[in-house]
């Protein structure tokens, strides 16, 4: 017999099965649908028996389906695509393994895998018992936080923290090297940076601290207060000062060995004959290339056997202001921390909200908006001038402008994810109003809010930021539209083309002469090759053809030929319209749920999720499914999860 324990609400019930009872069947269903419980719920000796029942299952279901189907092109001596589900079976739960189960299972689920052609073919239910057991995997991950990130600010929050703390333009940090986003950040830096920061140091201090013999300026004033007096000892002073510097700079009380490495400095630059005010202005110099301020840090080292630990409130209040305000906390924040108050539900909650009402939280949107929508290299994006003259600095701008307003939107009106793909209204000003077919009756550069009639427009698929972004310099791309749909607002994962296949450009000219572009793309089904992933592909980004290469309505394409914007998915829902295609899209609500909260929860731990992280996912997505899906709970429930709060000390 299995027992299980459970303790919900200062009561324990207790469960048990007798051997011919499936845990993860009758067993989960009775948690969830009876009493309301989810697989976090348990304690650990339930937790380790659905693992136990898992390992079990895994050895009866999976690893006979992928011997069968899966082992002679992924493990045994072939690993095509990078994929070994041979050695993924003799570890199944450990995370490098993960990426290779989803891709299995997304391949399995859409009939790419096994390819057609090959003898021994899955029927349906055995896709579905594979899809199902691969859903289990999670379960044999540890309960964890995963790596904690030690991450450094990126260039917009570092020059953002000198403008806040000191009253420096934040462009003094412009020559930092842009980030390359992805999940997280890099966490380390290299000599140029380094350099980098030592010159952008000097040039803070330069703006801020008067020239010797000269009057202190109101900053210096504030930071290093009246020299010390007569009969006053100027090391004392200098120390006071340098834990001063340093709280501000931290983010949160230094420790004494951190002040007395900065007192460590002043020493040094007196015993090199500089005075007083000079030796304090090299201490001011070593907090702002510590690595205390270019990097989030803990208030102090943990000296426990335990190997998992709460965040301390002030990195909570750090954390959770970079996250949304890409900046330092505010005293409100700090007066948190420093009570011991933040970590609490409720109040952590209300802040969480706060910060969000904030016009500050406009960076939210900079930082994993624009990623999340793909819209970082619009600015820089080339396009054929000829074809496309409306494509201006003004307007490129406009365009971010319309998607951050509109992500601002939903996120401060506390709506729906949904809203993102099927919304009846939209940002635009003058420039803006043209493409969208509302030429004079918006006018001037100011956006403002915009009721739209025409039901194919609203939400970001027939947004022009994301339309542009998805399109080549001189025509649409109903691949790459597809596959951002796809990818960007449904989860699902696409694999690459293969290698050998030739863009449309390098098509035979003489062939396709007179064919659409919708009719030259489809050449590509006719390729056993490319017909998997483009049966699932084409028909969404054919859906969205009325819209040209910038996000001007159309009737005809390029070549003169009339727009076919119908299509069929695989699941066998039809479309004839970017208005229909949004409808379904947006009928799938929990996809594009998912997609969110995993994304941000990645965005927010600034690593790539793994492992114990899929089953945080399925407590925020059961959490937020009772609130409609909406975005404040999203980042609530986010900034409350169990990686968000704790870190590994070891």
């Amino acid at each position: 017999m299995i027992h299980f324990a459970i303790r919900r609400q200062g009561r324990e019930i207790r469960l048990r099965r007798g051997p011919a009872v499936s845990v993860l069947g009758a067993g989960v269903w009775f948690l969830s649908s009876v009493l309301g419980l989810t697989e976090t719920d348990l304690d650990d000796e339930a937790f380790a028996a659905l693992q136990a029942e898992t390992k079990k299952g895994f050895s009866e279901q999976v690893t006979p389906f992928v011997k069968n189907y899966c082992s002679d092109c992924h493990g045994n001596k072939k690993r095509k695509g990078g994929v070994d589900l041979i050695a993924a079976l003799k570890r199944p739960g450990q995370a490098r393994y993960l990426k290779h189960w989803k891709l299995a299972v997304s391949n399995v689920k859409d009939f790419d895998m096994p390819p057609d052609d090959e003898e021994k073919l899955p029927t349906d239910e055995e896709r579905r018992q594979f899809e199902d057991w691969i859903g289990k995997i999670k379960y044999l991950s540890p309960k964890d936080p995963g790596p904690f990130v030690l991450r450094r600010l990126t260039k917009v929050e570092y020059g953002n923290t000198l403008r806040d703390l000191y009253g420096v333009d934040p462009s003094v940090a412009e020559d930092l090297p842009d980030e390359v986003f992805g999940a997280g950040y890099l966490n380390t830096l290299s000599p140029l940076q380094s350099e980098l920061y030592l010159g952008i140091a000097n040039a803070v201090l330069d703006q801020i601290l008067a020239p010797m013999g000269k009057p202190p300026t109101a900053v210096q004033k504030r930071l290093f207060e009246e020299p010390p007096g007569k009969g006053e000892d100027p090391r004392e002073a200098a120390r006071k000062v340098a834990r001063r510097l340093a709280r501000d700079a931290y983010r949160r009380p230094p420790t004494d060995e951190e002040v007395e490495v900065l007192v460590g400095v002043y020493d040094l630059a007196r015993e090199n004959e500089l005075g007083y005010p000079e030796a304090l202005r090299l201490l001011f110099k070593a907090v702002l290339v510590s690595p205390q301020f270019l990097f989030i840090t803990p208030a102090e080292e943990i000296d426990s056997e335990q190997e998992i630990v709460p965040l301390d409130d002030y990195q909570m209040a750090s954390r959770l202001s970079y996250l949304i305000w890409s900046t330092v906390p505010d005293a409100a924040l700090y007066e948190l921390a420093a009570a011991g108050t933040l970590h609490q539900p409720e109040v952590l909650k209300a802040q969480v909200k706060r910060l969000l009402m904030d016009p500050r939280s406009r960076a939210l949107f900079d930082g994993f908006g624009a990623q999340w929508l793909g819209l970082g290299d619009l600015e820089s994006k080339t396009f054929d001038e000829a074809k496309y003259p409306l494509m201006t600095a003004e307007m490129r701008a406009a365009m971010v402008e319309e998607a951050r307003l509109f992500f601002e939107d939903i996120v401060r009106k506390n709506e729906s994810v949904v809203r993102f793909v099927d919304s009846d209204h939209t940002f635009l000003n003058g420039t803006l109003a043209g493409l969208y077919g509302l030429d004079g009756s918006i006018t001037g550069p100011e956006m403002r809010r915009v009721k739209l009639e025409d039901p194919n427009r609203g939400g970001i698929l027939g947004m022009p930021a994301v339309l542009a972004t998805t399109s080549f310099p001189n025509r649409t791309s109903p691949v790459k539209r597809g596959v951002w749909v796809l990818e960007q607002v449904l989860g699902e994962h696409v694999p690459p083309p293969p290698a050998n296949v030739p863009p449309l450009e390098k098509q035979d000219q003489k062939e396709v002469a007179g064919l659409t572009l919708r009719e030259r793309t489809e050449l590509h089904v006719t390729n056993a090759t490319c017909a998997n992933c483009h049966k699932v592909l084409d028909p969404i980004g054919f859906g969205l053809e009325n819209f040209d290469a910038i996000g001007r309505w159309r009737e005809v394409d390029d070549s003169g030929g009339a727009i076919d914007a119908s299509g069929e998915l695989p699941s066998g829902e039809r479309f004839a319209s970017p208005r229909d295609l949004k409808a379904i899209v947006a009928g799938r609500e929990e996809a594009v749920a998912r997609n969110l909260v995993e994304r941000f929860l990645a965005y927010a731990l600034c690593r790539p999720l793994q492992g114990y992280d899929e089953i945080v996912v399925d407590q925020l997505m059961e959490a937020i499914a009772k609130n409609d899906y909406r975005m404040q709970t999203l980042v609530i429930e986010v900034v409350a999860s169990y990686p968000f709060t704790q870190r590994r000390v070891r």
